[in-house]
């Protein structure tokens, strides 16, 4: 379980993404059932540091607090050539099996340290074709929202960053307490990893020309069949104009964005509700207790009954 968090700020730190980490870690949550952190924001020589704006934050921790984080993380950096200090706290880290995560181009500075060697990664699309190049170790995907690979998580473009700690988040809290984050953060609970990173109707001018509505009335739906011509015939489009709008509008396809969404109600029913497997099963849309189990295997490695032993429990104290 997480416990302490340090935030890494290396000179020439991009303050935004730098703000989002303490943003989901910095604050504590508890009152409102959220997770609380042992926030440290370090450095390797404390006093004022230059941001990539031009601007400096004083920091006053050292990178002593970074020995036994729980979890460090990276803001975005391009800067290369990094103090071996900073280097050489994420090399800890990965030996102590401690969490690591980028944010946006943070993934450069893991890449010098060596931790994504052997490791699949992303950053922000921008930059994929770079760190492809110039750090071959890493197979980089410039495709998706993040990537997790043995308790390193890289992340794309900035909003990606959301996306990632809350999927940390997720795993090690569950469901309620990566939601009571996105509500006060005022962002959607979560988005998948493996959507794409770059949507081509991100912001619809109009939601009565979006999938908006339909997606909402999905959602309300998770326990019916759903099957794709029929979610095409009430948008009024052919079932493949439904499937590349959905595409276009969600970076993902309608199969796998009901997948993940069914998932998550599992997640939230097993944590606050004492239904039995089977009834679970059907109100999350997945049928049966053995096709809500396979899911749980394949993208959570865990099973519903172990899920609700972790996180059940956590709720009901």
């Amino acid at each position: 379980m997480i416990k302490k968090v340090a935030t890494l700020v290396i000179p020439g730190t991009a303050p935004f993404e730098f703000g989002i980490m303490c943003e989901v870690f910095g604050i504590d949550r508890s009152a409102t059932g959220g997770p609380s952190f042992e926030h440290h924001v370090v450095t390797a020589d404390p006093g004022p540091v230059m941001t990539s704006q031009g601007f400096s934050m004083n920091i006053a921790d050292d990178l002593s607090a970074c020995a036994d984080a729980d979890l460090i993380t990276v803001p975005a950096h391009l800067i290369q050539n990094n103090d071996e200090r900073y280097l050489q706290v994420l090399r800890d880290a990965e030996a102590r099996g401690a969490w690591i995560m980028s944010v946006c181009s943070g993934a450069f500075v893991l890449a010098e340290a060596g931790i994504l060697d052997g490791r699949r990664s992303t950053t922000h699309w921008m930059h994929s074709d770079r760190l492809a190049a110039e750090y071959p170790n890493t197979v980089v995907d410039p495709d998706v929202l993040f990537v997790e690979d043995r308790r390193v998580i890289t992340s794309a473009g900035t909003a990606s960053g959301i996306d990632a700690a809350l999927h940390l988040i997720r795993q090690e809290f569950g469901a309620a307490a990566a939601n009571v984050i996105a509500r006060r953060m005022v962002v959607p609970p979560q988005r998948d990893g493996g959507q794409a990173q770059f949507i081509q109707v991100s912001v619809p001018e109009c939601r009565d020309d979006s999938l908006a509505g339909l997606a909402d009335w999905m959602l309300e739906h998770l326990d019916q069949e759903l099957a794709i011509d029929e979610l095409a015939r009430r948008a009024l489009m052919s079932s493949r104009t439904f499937a590349r709008r959905f595409r276009a509008e969600f970076g993902t396809t309608p199969a796998a964005w009901l997948n993940r969404q069914r998932l998550i109600r599992a997640q939230e029913l097993l944590e606050q509700s004492d239904l039995g497997l089977e009834p679970l099963a059907q109100r999350a849309g997945f049928g049966t207790a053995a096709v809500m189990r396979h899911h749980f295997l394949k993208v959570l490695g865990t099973t519903p009954t172990d899920y609700r032993r972790a996180f059940g429990a956590r709720e009901a104290s």
